[in-house]
């Protein structure tokens, strides 16, 4: 990818016989990608996939008799041979020792998004490796006694992050053994024997790592020092590998059978090297002729690779040279403060001004309805999208500005911030942050490797939380607007590193001066838009309810195609499933795993359900709907059920998760403070509902304290040396002022802890009491760590009369978190 400045200089609107024609050949090329990329295509049922699969094989008489089109694959009466199902869904192919050969064809077994095993061992399969990478989702991969051939790519396994079971045995791979696989973080099972590997062995370090085999290839060089907890066996047969695990000392002089890889590799970089230079030059050359006003709408509101990894590089340039008026310093501190005719409307990820911007390396992100949008890193690091809007000339610069203001204004943390914007009759600009993880749209259809993978029920849910509460929020502060978003859909919806959701492209409706492009606003896909042509706040709960359904049941929504030819109807589907009474059977198979938690799937199913009625008058409200939304969560008694949780005599629950006996300090190794013997350390799940308080007591060891799930808790510490009290609170978000996801108590102070939302605490230490709340529904879940391990005997509950006297300026605070003297 070649990164060329980014210039921004308006474009002209004029047409032109040639820019229609690079037009049509931009669709065309989409249109060609969409035919050859399975992942784009939604509507091929499981039968249709298998027996397109199966063309591919050769010798199948063990499958002719069960595997019939128009059948079910998962029939309970006649379920097809050698397939595995979970309820209605093939979860495995078990196709080992079927004496099957043939090219393999992959691309049909991406329509089965439930596929978590595939076996062909033991069969006639040869030729280099198929794209089992293309499969994502996989958890386990059994290739075993073929005779496939070649180098497998070192980034082969980079999308496949689920993987636990890995049997390439008994086949001809040849090269190096692929680096990606050392960052499968749930790799369980690893059998690469009795192949022609070479090169060194990579350092697997992967705690869940279990079993690996890589004996019988021509393995060279050191075995790194973590894998010696598998012992020699693995590494046998290997004549150039030494290390301790196979009593065998390492040369520690210069490896000279690394001379042909390492000038291989110079030559490889540097035809990557000069392929880069001919790129730019051509694209330099090019760009003299075809300027990016020329280019075609790839539309990505309609299609997959909205958030996709596909993308150009380019500059903004105008066909007359016409450049932006701007001062060429860089902007000033102030908010709101013009840079040249840039606009900062929010200066908190720091000030840059249009000289910044045109100096910056920019990739082309995609064009939609209302315009382009392009990555632009700055000399300083900074990475910012530049939209550049076409459709929004309705208003003079006055009414404008005031608009962009009020949107800089918007703080949200589940709200994509507005940074600048920049005003033009012809068009406008607007500047916000970058997310380089993508849209939830891509994460869930598109992307099948780790990040899909890291889509749990928890995860989804989060997100579903956040959209909910962002929409609420907009909803409160565009109350006037016929409709404050306008646009929700899951390609507007990106995902943080956190995978926090961020809504874009909000409250654009009232700026749009185009009647067809406003129509083009997911909004009217209501019902009652497409009807009567008219939006209400009421569209927008659709559109949520559209969301909510499409994470739960990981389908893409056929509304969000103008034909809605393709893609799966999730509102009727979801409303003939709740009619049937069988709503379980309609979640991601990638979810429902997680049984404990199904009854509350089926809740946020009905919740989607209740935002997507077609009558607007008997659809809920944005309040309610985030109120109901809210409610699906885990209580403190489930939780402590899970957890076999037990009282704590402090107050709270707990249960002992872990306790080292690898090593037993006795109490001469050991402060006088300590009274018996004990483990090195020990580890405890601790639960405090809202209305309880973890009582001040006093232990002899150090204890860290690890935020899991719930409300923010406030630890409180006595300090007897100098009469301080401190207050932490541990909470889910680092980036909150004053708030640690983890924190040590240090040993022999006064301690004690209650959720933060329980009290408000004055500068003073005055202590106000909030309103009660259920206890089931807020809490905190922290996990303890404790070194040297905490032991009862240790244990020391605080008097009520001998802290306050000890602490009489903090009475208050003692009194809370103290028993009463008996």
């Amino acid at each position: 990818m070649v990164a060329v400045p980014l210039i921004l200089h308006l474009l002209p609107q004029a047409s032109s016989p040639k820019k229609h024609h690079l037009f049509l050949i931009h669709i065309s090329i989409f249109f060609l990608i969409s035919l050859s990329n399975p992942q784009f295509s939604f509507s091929i049922s499981e039968d249709d996939a298998l027996i397109k699969f199966k063309e591919s094989l050769k010798n199948t008489t063990s499958l002719d008799s069960s595997w019939l089109k128009g059948t079910s694959p998962c029939d309970k009466n006649k379920k097809w041979d050698r397939i595995q199902c979970e309820g209605n869904v093939v979860e495995g192919l078990l196709l080992g020792e079927a004496g099957l050969s043939g090219e393999l064809d992959i691309d049909p077994l991406i329509a089965l998004p439930g596929l978590r095993v595939l076996e062909i061992a033991n069969n006639s399969f040869s030729g280099t490796i198929p794209e089992f990478f293309l499969l994502g989702a996989l958890k386990s991969i059994y290739i075993d006694g073929n005779q496939f051939s070649g180098e497998i790519p070192k980034d082969f396994f980079a999308k496949m992050g689920s993987l636990k079971k890995i049997w390439f045995a008994r086949n001809k791979f040849s090269g190096s053994i692929p680096e990606s696989l050392t960052n499968l973080k749930y790799l369980m099972e690893l059998r690469l024997e009795s192949n022609a590997f070479s090169g060194r062995v990579p350092s697997f370090s992967q705690v869940s790592l279990t079993s690996i085999d890589l004996s019988n290839n021509k393995l060279q060089g050191e075995i790194p020092q973590g894998m010696s907890k598998f012992g020699a066996d693995p590494f046998k047969g290997n004549a150039d590998l030494c290390g301790q695990q196979l009593g065998k000392e390492c040369n520690k002089g210069i490896n000279k059978t690394q001379g042909a890889p390492m000038s291989k590799l110079k030559w490889i970089i540097l035809g990557i090297v000069v392929s880069l230079l001919l790129v730019t030059i051509l694209f330099r050359v090019k760009r003299k002729e075809d300027h990016f006003d020329k280019l075609g709408k790839e539309n990505l509101d309609e299609g997959l690779h909205a958030g996709s990894s596909i993308r150009k590089s380019t500059s903004i340039h105008s066909k007359g040279g016409d450049s932006v008026r701007g001062s060429t310093r860089r902007g000033g501190s102030q908010g709101g403060k013009a840079m040249g005719d840039l606009v900062l409307v929010n200066n908190e990820n720091g000030t840059f001004g249009l000289p910044d911007l045109m100096k910056a390396a920019a990739e082309v992100l995609g064009n939609g309805v209302l315009g382009s949008a392009y990555k632009a890193k700055m000399g300083n690091g900074m990475s910012v999208v530049v939209k550049r809007l076409r459709e929004m000339n309705k208003m003079n610069r006055d009414v404008f500005d005031a608009e962009m203001r009020k949107l800089g204004k918007l703080r949200h943390k589940n709200l994509l911030q507005l940074l600048a914007y920049h005003y033009r009759k012809e068009e406008k600009l607007m500047v916000s942050e970058y997310v380089p993880k993508g849209s939830l749209l891509y994460l869930l259809h598109g992307d099948r490797g780790i990040s899909h993978g890291e889509l749990n029920w928890p995860t989804r849910l989060r997100i579903i939380q956040g959209v909910a509460s962002g929409m609420c929020y907009l909803h409160s502060e565009f109350a006037s607007y016929a409709v404050p978003h306008g646009n929700l859909k899951s390609s507007n919806i990106l995902l943080n590193e956190k995978y926090e959701p961020l809504l874009s492209d909000y409250a654009f409706y009232p700026l749009i001066n185009n009647t067809q492009i406003v129509q083009s606003l997911f909004a009217y896909k209501a019902p009652e838009a497409i009807q009567h042509q008219h939006l209400t706040p009421k569209c927008d709960i659709y559109c949520l309810g559209i969301i909510i359904l499409e994470i739960l049941t990981g389908k893409f929504p056929s509304q969000y195609l103008n034909n809605q030819k393709g893609g799966t109807d999730v509102v009727q589907w979801v409303q003939s499933a709740i009619a049937d009474q069988r709503e379980s059977e309609l979640i991601d198979p990638e979810i429902v795993s997680a049984t404990d938690s199904v009854e509350q799937m089926v809740k946020l199913l009905h919740v989607g359900a209740a935002c997507t009625i077609s009558d607007p008058d008997k659809r809920i409200d944005m309040k309610e709907a985030l109120r109901r939304i809210e409610e699906i969560k885990p209580t403190a008694s489930k939780i402590v059920a899970k957890l076999n949780l037990k009282a704590h005599p402090e107050g709270g629950f707990y249960s002992e998760t872990f306790r080292d006996n690898s090593v037993i300090l006795t109490r001469s190794h050991l402060p006088s403070t300590y009274k018996v013997d004990r483990p090195i350390s020990t580890c405890i799940y601790f639960l405090l509902p809202s209305g309880s308080a973890s009582h001040l007591h006093r232990i002899p060891c150090a204890e860290t304290w690890h935020f899991y799930m719930g409300e923010p808790i406030t630890v409180m510490e006595l300090n007897e040396t100098d009469g301080k009290v401190k207050l932490t609170c541990i909470g889910p978000d680092p980036l909150v002022d004053d708030q640690f996801v983890q924190y040590t108590v240090p040993p022999n102070v006064w301690f004690g802890a209650f959720p933060t939302k329980d009290y408000s605490i004055s500068s003073d230490m005055q202590v106000t009491k909030a309103p009660t709340r259920d206890g089931e529904k807020h809490f905190s879940l922290v996990g303890c760590t404790c070194a040297p391990a905490f032991q009862f005997e240790d244990f020391e509950l605080a008097k009520r009369s001998d802290l306050v006297s000890r602490f009489p300026a903090h009475e208050s605070l003692v009194s809370l978190l103290a028993f009463p003297d008996l």
